[in-house]
């Protein structure tokens, strides 16, 4: 069964900083390095956005809202992806979700986690 499970999610302050992580397991298609990981973010009221993805290869491609803050990187040693997010905003006050999709990155993601939930204060 595939899993991808978030954690380190939080409550901070304007300015401060998080590290999110996901963990991977059962992925059946090669193998966790052959995956594309994304993180995705959903805040109240708004639908879900990209914040970054990372290839198989390691190349990365963030959302105009994060560049600059936010680092998307990735070890495939431990089937973990990872989201360093630094100079954090209100306006970044979402649930974050992990996502997996086989082979490159352009496409529907069609793995999920459930969540993790990150609240920016001012």
């Amino acid at each position: 069964q595939v899993q991808l499970v978030e954690s380190g999610g939080g409550s901070v302050q304007a300015g401060g900083s998080l590290r999110l992580s996901c963990a991977a397991s059962g992925l059946y298609y090669r193998d966790y390095r052959g995956y594309c990981m994304g993180w995705f973010r959903q805040a109240p009221g708004k639908e879900r956005e990209g914040v970054a993805n990372i290839s198989a290869y390691g190349a990365t491609i963030y959302a105009d809202s994060v560049k600059g803050r936010f680092t998307i990187s990735r070890d495939n040693s431990k089937a973990s992806l990872y989201l360093q997010m630094n100079s954090l905003k209100p306006e970044d006050t979402a649930m974050y979700y992990c996502a997996a999709r086989p082979e490159n990155c352009y496409g529907p993601f069609g793995v999920w986690g459930q969540g993790t939930e990150v609240t920016v204060s001012s």
